[in-house]
């Protein structure tokens, strides 16, 4: 079994796990349940609003208007379709799983090897592995040669794990889908399927996503329109009779009427401005794969993000470099040799006066003799520099690079004669090189505490003891530090560990995964917008802690409950995990129990991710946000949102997109609502005026149709409120109709009513044609009032609204002046002494809706 060299430095990614879903098999982790499509388009058609939708087409039908009731069952259509599409994909991650295994796998089986594909594997076989391998299934180590494992896509941990035979429990467990990074080795499968690894997790993942914030809400207001609606239409035919207006005609308008108080256009509006989202995100290299979580993310209050690869590179590097003499401080990202050593002018020894550089040479000469790994230049298809091998040794390599050592020379120079290789009991590694005239090098480097020991350094008591000083303050900063020694040799000693004793201490190099530079940033960027960042990896609590507070997420003086461990939570030290903000030696059930705290407490989460482990809490969270370049195929199949960048900056965004959303919904419901509203009344108290029919039914539908039709859609495309990421995310309880929203309809709708019945008094007392006028002042005061609830007046941004109204306009001129529809409307021409009624109805509307405390 082999996978591309590449993997062997980065684990399992992107397009290597999309190569490795192999046919179900015995393996398979989780069925693949087909759900037929008649079922899920039902599922669809249950949504309140559309049910509302589908009598609005029986009604309209009913009533002999099919261009309405086309464009009604036209947003049915594509609202179904979106929703049943949008299931499919969030469905697919749980396949992706039951499908994510090795290919084929080497076993041996009656003394044989055999190559078989991977899902023929069963417990007791015994399989091969060597460098660049996919370990096919969980498996006990019975033979290992330094063996070390990539298994950050199962517990988040970027540093790789040594495994051996002989030593702790663990240390002989080989887990599904890992990479053997080094070594080789023979292990008995344990467990496959839905009992390994890889199982477990999909079995995290089986739950059905849940509705999101905005899908909850619009159903709520569907069940609250279609009441009304039902209502309305009773209320105005029993009151119609009882003033002894003919049966029929009275039905007709109820109907009419019905139709008018439901903003059918509103799920066109909603995809529309999700739609829109989706597409300015995609040019942020953002990708959305469920149009609901482009709202979703407007209301997020709590951000739940993983260390490795989002918060930090995904990568090591060398940032400190202490000798007996001197400090350093290495600069530059990733394993390129762009950066440099840059000496502190500090002596580590007394007082500062200079800086003795050559020792930083000596101890980087030994790392990267020391040393098994390499490093490969970009390629025609590749900007960055990629890492073969362990790494931490790599980082090794790329700090000599930058100090100007070249790799490949000092090895050619100084060959390796000997070497003593690292296991996770010794924790060093040691190596013999023959130099000119035949003089030899013994290097060593490994753990502080095996290294800074008397039996292995030939140093003072108090060298020692500063050292051991030093690596235990870089260790608390969340470092991982290593000790270099070396010494002179006049022959190859038999065996070779017996050269690690009288050795003489170059320094110690600290390495970490840093952080991206727009890290801090960005969690500074969330907190403004009043959403709270929570720090969720496999890693070290030191690690994390230094982490969380080099980027600003922790005070230094955060005090020990704000950073917990996954055994914290099984044994119930932590009883609220919501209190806690920094979450270390977690695994995956464990982050699914943090997400769900969060979420039982009324939060609105999202979680970021882009290892397998990473999967069930994407896709329990609100919204799941993974990574695309470093992702695994399982991660961006389970998330909502997938980052082409990487960058967690990109999902601030996403946000801003988010709540540019909800607040075009909104005001969209305040428009057409308001309208709906004055239409009712108009009609409802139009005959305590005298008069006996307002509006005719014709005359209501094209009303409703220009206002919630091209005008209404149009306002889904308006741009983001200047304020919007200065304020905090709205309650995750808030109606649709919350924060004053309610109120805006109710005022706008009774200044709408006023200005209509004023203007049919007005005509009407001058002996114009009061339904006409009354007709028209209506539909222009709701156009007035569409460009009131403008956010930005005169913004450029979004050209069509302004246009949709003047073409709203026209057609409302049309319906007095061109013969075919004055018929059909049943409306009367006017004389331009019969319109200024009808155009401060319009200013009417634009001033009211004008007048507002807060933001939509």
């Amino acid at each position: 079994m082999t996978v591309s060299t590449d993997s062997r430095a980065r684990g399992l990614t992107g397009a290597e796990a999309a190569r490795l879903l192999a046919a179900h098999g015995r393996n398979e982790v989780a069925a693949d349940r087909r759900v037929p499509l008649w079922a899920r388009v039902a599922a669809q058609l249950r949504d309140p609003l559309i049910t509302v939708l589908i009598a609005a087409v029986a009604l309209t039908l009913a009533i002999g208007d099919h261009p309405d009731a086309v464009v009604i069952a036209l947003v049915i259509v594509v609202n179904t379709t979106v929703g049943v599409v949008q299931e499919i994909r969030a469905e697919s991650a749980v396949a992706a799983l039951s499908r994510l295994s090795a290919p084929a796998a080497r076993v041996v089986r009656d003394g044989e090897p055999h190559k078989v594909p991977s899902a023929e594997v069963v417990p007791g076989d015994v399989v091969e592995l060597a460098e660049g391998d996919i370990v096919p299934a969980d498996a006990r180590l019975l033979e290992a040669a330094a063996l070390l494992l990539d298994e950050s896509m199962l517990t988040g941990e970027s540093l790789p794990v040594a495994k051996e035979t002989g030593g702790a429990p663990d240390d002989e467990v080989l887990r599904a889908g890992t990479v053997v990074l080094r070594g080789r080795a023979l292990a008995a499968v344990t467990a496959t399927g839905a009992d390994s690894a890889l199982g477990r997790i999909a079995t995290l993942l089986r739950p059905r996503p849940e509705p999101t914030p905005l899908q909850r809400r619009l159903a709520g207001l569907g069940r609250v329109l279609a009441a009304v609606a039902v209502g309305l239409c009773v209320l105005v035919f029993v009151l119609g009779l009882l003033r002894h207006q003919p049966p029929g005609e009275m039905a007709v308008t109820a109907i009419s009427l019905a139709v008018a108080a439901v903003p059918e256009s509103l799920p066109a509006v909603v995809t529309l401005a999700l739609a829109l989202g989706a597409r300015r995100m995609a040019a942020r290299r953002a990708v959305v794969r469920r149009l609901p979580a482009v709202e979703t993310l407007g209301s997020v209050t709590v951000l739940a993000t993983d260390k490795t690869g989002t918060l930090t590179e995904g990568r090591m590097v060398v940032e400190r470099l202490w000798t007996p003499h001197s400090t350093a401080t290495v600069t530059g990202l990733g394993y390129g040799p762009a950066g440099e050593v840059r000496p502190d002018g500090i002596r580590t020894d007394g007082p500062a006066d200079e800086v003795r550089t050559d020792e930083t040479e000596r101890l980087l000469t030994a790392a990267v003799l020391c040393n098994d790994a390499a490093l490969r230049p970009p390629t025609a298809g590749d900007t960055e520099w990629r890492a073969v091998g362990d790494p931490t040794e790599a980082a090794l390599l790329t700090a000599a690079g930058k100090a100007g050592l070249d790799h490949d020379r000092l090895r050619a120079d100084l060959p390796r004669v000997a070497e003593t290789p690292f296991d996770s009991t010794r924790k060093r590694m040691s190596t013999v090189h023959r130099g000119p005239g035949g003089a030899l090098l013994v290097c060593l480097k490994g753990a502080p505490e095996a290294v800074l020991d008397p039996l292995v350094l030939a140093e003072p008591p108090e060298l020692l003891e500063r050292a051991r000083r030093a690596a235990a303050a870089l260790a608390a900063e969340g470092f991982r530090v290593l000790a270099v020694a070396r010494r002179d040799l006049d022959h190859v000693p038999d065996p070779p560990e017996a050269a690690e004793h009288g050795l003489r201490l170059l320094g110690l190099t600290a390495m970490a995964d840093p952080p991206k530079p727009s890290a801090a940033a960005t969690l500074a960027a969330c907190r403004r917008a009043g959403i709270l960042p929570v720090l969720i990896t496999g890693d070290h609590p030191a690690t994390a802690r230094a982490l969380a507070v080099r980027i600003g997420l922790l005070e230094p003086s955060a005090g020990a409950e704000a950073v917990a461990t996954g055994r914290d939570l099984v044994t119930g030290a932590v009883t609220d995990p919501t209190r806690a903000r920094v979450f270390a030696r977690t695994d995956p059930r464990q982050k699914l129990d943090i997400v769900q705290a969060w979420r039982a407490r009324g939060a609105v989460t999202a979680m970021t991710g882009d290892g397998v482990n990473d999967g069930p809490a994407l896709r329990r969270a609100d919204i799941g946000v993974a990574m695309g370049r470093r992702g695994t195929e399982v991660a961006r199949q389970a998330a909502d949102l997938v980052l082409a960048d990487d960058e967690l900056a990109t999902v601030v965004g996403a946000v801003e997109e988010g709540r540019r959303v909800y607040d075009n919904i909104r005001r969209f419901l305040v428009f057409g609502l308001a309208g709906g509203a004055a239409e009712i009344l108009v009609m409802l108290a139009g005959p305590l005026f005298g008069f006996a029919l307002p509006l005719r039914a014709g005359q209501i539908l094209w009303i409703n149709l220009l206002t919630h039709g091209l005008t209404g859609v149009a306002m889904g495309a308006e741009p983001v409120s200047p304020g919007a990421m200065s304020r905090p995310p709205r309650p995750p309880d808030q109606h649709i109709l919350g924060s004053g929203v309610w109120q805006r309809v109710l005022l706008l709708g009774l200044a709408l009513t006023a200005a209509a019945l004023g203007a049919a008094l007005w005509a009407r007392d001058g002996d114009r044609p009061w339904q006409t006028v009354l007709f028209l002042a209506l539909l222009i005061g709701q156009l007035g009032s569409v460009l009131g609830l403008r956010e930005r007046l005169l913004t450029r941004a979004n050209p069509f609204l302004p246009l949709a109204v003047l073409a709203s306009a026209g057609l409302a001129a049309a319906a007095l002046y061109l013969p075919f529809l004055r018929d059909l409307l049943d409306t009367v021409p006017l004389a331009w002494a019969d319109l200024p009624a009808p155009v401060l109805a319009g200013v009417v509307g634009f001033a009211v809706a004008r007048l507002r405390t807060r933001p939509i």
